[in-house]
């Protein structure tokens, strides 16, 4: 399949595949370098740059009068970006709001955007807007020679391909975006730390990064809110130009109040409400009572949170409500731009900002040289009127009797054209002897500036001597001290729920049907307990309120259950299968309480078994987690705690009336499986494991065959020990239909 272009009449054949290519290959490269990436001399995306310009054209300086932004962005996209209104008035907000750009370039009144919504400005019809001043420290220079142009998207103006940037606003004021393929995200700096660090370079431009870091140590966001990340880690992120940094609220206890003053970057003071407030609402922030937001115009960020104990501990509290909320937040860091080669490229710290000491060395220069032309001309222009006064009276016969007088002044005198023209343009007052002698200082005047354009030109040092008074004053001009403190802090913990609970004793009570209920104390008479009809009693565990239980169930799978917020045993409780989705076909067999480093023992009635540690049953999968593997036809024995494993024996009784004692040492450790042969069972489909219980060192066996009762002792046992693998020994007559197994604590 192919498509085809008319060039000079002929036809050109293309296939689809290399047309489509190329067409996407252009306009990628198209949003990357004029639409989505700021460029390393002006630190402008093409938007920012035409909003900037466009507003210098209506006259809209710092000094001026507002006006209506709709005027100004009318402006930008009639004769610069034919793009929508809305993106580039969004463009313009962002630059005219101080809690997004660390130093504003445009001046707003009118409803700009507030942190909590940086999006909620007013429309454009009703908001008026000017540069700052700042915005002069990239327009001043504009007009001297200094940058290069180029026609605008319909050929009828020209416009700056960048602008004379006196400071690397790259750095002052950051910018984010995302291209094709690419992003960037480049923190703002601190216009008096970068100008140290600029100076510095100027000085050494062999430092390293170790002694720039010493003028410019970290970003500078347009907040007081903390940067706690290490210096090592920002070291890192300047040496490659990625990375991630951490911010932290700050905030001040007054009373027992707590108040938020500061927020991250870019965090919203609703959403951190917000966050707050449903902690509240699902009961896992039990310390704190109330929450207001008491923000105004003089206090723009001010939480209150109030403590149900006035007399607590804060540190926790916050420590917790920054690892859960954004309160603490981690802002990535990309430094990626146009260079001045026109190519995206990420940048790190040292090659950012000697790239831009070429781009002002460049501009500076470009500047002196205007400046110097401008002088030449102006001079060249006073040695001709010179010329004219020494030669007044012949001057002035040669314009009232010649028919071309230029052209006499010029052959009579060696005049230039300019110079020419200059003397016809006289006026008769100029002719005084006053103005001969302005002329004469003037003249004198300039030729001290050439002297010194001359010589700036041809010395390096010189140049870069001027530059460094230049950036000192702007420094000096705009400069503020920082807005971000640096704290090296560790990272924020959230507390467990159970270091907010108390830990009362509990008993924890699972009925055959899965309803679940909790009963403060461990003295519940569990035989006197009501249950619904049809149910009735399957398992209760002794436990504390602020612990984990797990919860067994016939396909050897284990879910963890949180005890605090279990219903009252006074009650039928609640059924499981609104807190954990149990699988179709699964019954729940036994609940379990434990420390993580205690054993439990797992086995199927098909023989097999293993022992795990209580740990891994852990999980906050609410479908559970899968644990042992049951073989087809086989069915899991009550799973056992094990207090020591080197000192237990595990007793298994058969359906052929076989009992075997095993050392619990032989059994593997498995997270999870089937496990190892325990006992070797009689061929067929009839023999199984009835039962098993875990033995510890002088404890007997009680064996069940209905109404009675075979007691075995730790020395009876001894017949029946043996490794693992074995059938095992017959049990006693009367006894070879085992119902269950016990142990007998006597």
């Amino acid at each position: 399949m192919t498509t085809a272009d008319f060039i000079d009449g002929e036809v050109e054949q293309l296939e689809l595949k290399a047309y489509t290519e190329q067409a996407y290959l252009n306009y990628s490269m198209y949003v990357i370098l004029d639409r989505a990436l700021p460029h390393i001399g002006d630190g402008l995306k093409p938007v920012q740059r035409r909003i900037i310009y466009a507003m210098s054209e209506l006259g809209l300086k710092a000094s001026a009068k507002h006006k209506k932004s709709a005027r100004t962005v009318g402006d930008v996209i009639g004769k610069f970006h034919p793009h929508g209104d809305s993106a580039c008035y969004e463009a313009m907000v962002l630059m005219a709001q101080k809690f997004s750009y660390r130093y504003p370039v445009v001046d707003g009144q009118g409803n700009w955007g507030s942190s909590d919504d940086p999006k909620s400005f007013a429309a454009m019809r009703y908001t008026e807007s000017k540069l700052t001043a700042f915005a002069d420290t990239l327009l001043s220079e504009l007009g001297l020679g200094t940058v290069s142009w180029q026609p605008n998207f319909d050929g009828t103006l020209q416009e700056p391909k960048t602008l004379p940037a006196r400071l690397p606003t790259i750095l002052l004021n950051g910018g984010s975006g995302i291209a094709v393929g690419m992003a960037t995200d480049i923190p703002p700096h601190n216009l008096t730390e970068v100008a140290n660090a600029l100076v510095c370079l100027l000085e050494n431009p062999k430092a390293s990064l170790d002694e720039v870091c010493r003028w410019l140590p970290a970003p500078d966001f347009p907040t007081e809110a903390e940067i706690i990340t290490s210096k090592t880690d920002i070291k890192h992120f300047y040496e490659t130009g990625r990375g991630t940094l951490k911010m932290r609220a700050t905030w001040i206890q007054d009373e027992s109040d707590i108040i938020i003053t500061a927020l991250p970057h870019q965090v919203s003071g609703a959403k951190i409400l917000e966050q707050i407030a449903e902690q509240m609402n699902k009961k896992k922030l039990p310390w704190v009572s109330d929450l207001r937001d008491e923000s105004d115009h003089e206090n723009p960020t001010r939480l209150v949170l109030v403590p149900r104990n006035p007399k607590m501990d804060t540190q926790p509290l916050m420590q917790h409500l920054c690892a859960t909320t954004d309160l603490e937040k981690s802002i990535r860091i990309n430094f990626n731009m146009v260079g001045m080669d026109g190519r995206p490229q990420v940048k790190h710290l040292l090659q950012i900002l000697l790239e831009w000491l070429d781009y002002r060395v460049l501009t500076v220069r470009n500047r002196l040289s205007y400046q110097l032309d401008k002088v030449n001309r102006r001079v060249h222009i006073l040695e001709g009127l010179m010329i004219a006064f020494l030669n007044i009276d012949e001057v002035i016969e040669i314009i009232r009797q010649e028919d071309s007088p230029k052209e006499a002044l010029m052959t009579a005198f060696g005049l230039s054209q300019e110079q020419a023209n200059a003397i016809l343009d006289l006026k008769l007052r100029q002719l005084a002897k006053l103005e001969e002698q302005k002329i004469t200082a003037e003249k004198e005047a300039l030729g001290e500036e050439r002297n010194f354009l001359e010589k700036t030109l041809s010395s390096e040092r010189r140049l870069k001597t001027l530059i460094k008074k230049e950036i000192i004053a702007d420094a000096k001009a705009h400069g503020d001290e920082r807005q971000s403190p640096l704290v090296e802090r560790s990272e924020a913990q959230a507390m467990k729920e159970a270091d907010w609970i108390a830990a009362d004793p509990v008993t924890v009570v699972l009925s055959q049907a899965g309803w679940i209920r909790a009963a403060k104390g461990h003295d519940l008479a569990v035989e006197k307990l009501q249950y619904k009809a049809g149910d009735e009693f399957l398992a209760s565990v002794y436990t504390q309120s602020n612990q984990t239980i797990r919860v067994i169930d016939s396909q050897g799978r284990s879910y963890s259950l949180p005890v605090y917020g279990l219903p009252s045993a006074r009650g039928y409780g609640e059924p499981l299968s609104g807190r954990l989705n149990i699988p179709s076909g699964a019954r729940l067999i036994t609940i379990m309480e434990g420390t993580d480093d205690e054993w439990v023992f797992f086995g199927n009635t098909l023989g097999y078994g293993f022992v795990s540690t209580f740990k891994e049953l852990a999980t906050k999968n609410k479908s559970g987690k899968a644990i042992v593997n049951i073989p087809e036809g086989a069915e899991l024995l009550l799973p056992q705690k094990i207090a020591h494993l080197e000192q237990a024996t595990l007793a298994l009784a058969t359906e052929e009336g076989r009992l075997i004692c095993i050392p619990m040492s032989q059994l593997p450790v498995l997270s999870k499986g089937k496990g190892n042969k325990l006992i070797q069972l009689a061929s067929g489909d009839k023999d199984c494991v009835v039962d098993a219980v875990v033995l510890m060192e002088q404890e007997g066996l009680n064996i069940y065959s209905g109404k009675r009762c075979k007691q075995l002792s730790y020395r009876d046992l001894e017949h029946y020990r043996s490794e693992r693998g074995r059938r095992g020994n017959k049990l006693p007559r009367g006894f070879q239909k085992v119902d269950y197994l016990d142990v007998d604590v006597k």
